[in-house]
């Protein structure tokens, strides 16, 4: 996880120091509006992430059936500069829900969270998978907090890079951003997990 510019007034710097400015930023949306927020971003051509999954709707009803719906409530990953979000926010009243989240590890007070590419590009990768190979995680779901690193070398999920974790009482390779969204993969065989420091 990296960190950028504080919180304040007049404090909307981009941190990139070369190349392309534009970083990922974790963002909380209020009232459960980040579909409505999504399709906002995609007009603007502002690139984002909502993880998807199928949840079971309409079950006291005649008409119970499996919904695409946001994994994760109130969260979207936004890829732009901080400069241009901020603006959008103050501008643009469909963006104006969204929310910083706080790097509570950071040492400065105030220190605005994002997720390098690099992490982010591991997370979509196996979050955007809608059907039983993957399972969203809460802080209960995970027992333990200490586990292998590992990076799976074959199947769908090759060269993805995680943390053994036990979830639901069997042992699973967990992609996690750490203080924001973890996703686990239902089943990797042993013979495709490479230990990796």
């Amino acid at each position: 996880m990296m960190a950028t510019n504080q919180v304040g007034k007049g404090l909307w710097h981009d941190t990139a120091m070369c190349g392309d400015p534009k970083i990922w930023f974790p963002m909380r949306v209020t009232y459960s509006r980040e579909l409505k927020v999504k399709t906002e971003l995609d007009r603007l051509g502002i690139e984002n992430f909502i993880p998807m999954s199928y949840k079971l709707v309409n079950v006291d009803t005649d008409n119970p059936h499996r919904k695409l719906v946001p994994a994760i409530n109130n969260l979207i990953f936004v890829r732009s500069t901080q400069e241009r979000i901020s603006g959008l926010k103050s501008s643009n009243k469909v963006l104006e829900p969204l929310r910083y989240m706080i790097d509570q590890t950071a040492q400065q007070p105030h220190t605005i969270m994002t997720v390098s590419n690099r992490q982010m590009e591991t997370f979509m990768r196996v979050a955007s998978r809608t059907d039983d190979s993957v399972m969203f995680l809460d802080d209960e779901t995970v027992v333990g907090k200490e586990g292998k690193h590992v990076m799976i070398t074959g199947g769908p999920f090759e060269g993805v890079t995680g943390v053994i974790r036990r979830v639901k009482r069997c042992k699973r390779v967990v992609v996690e951003i750490e203080g924001v969204a973890s996703v686990a993969i239902a089943f990797v065989p042993a013979v495709m997990l490479k230990e990796i420091e």
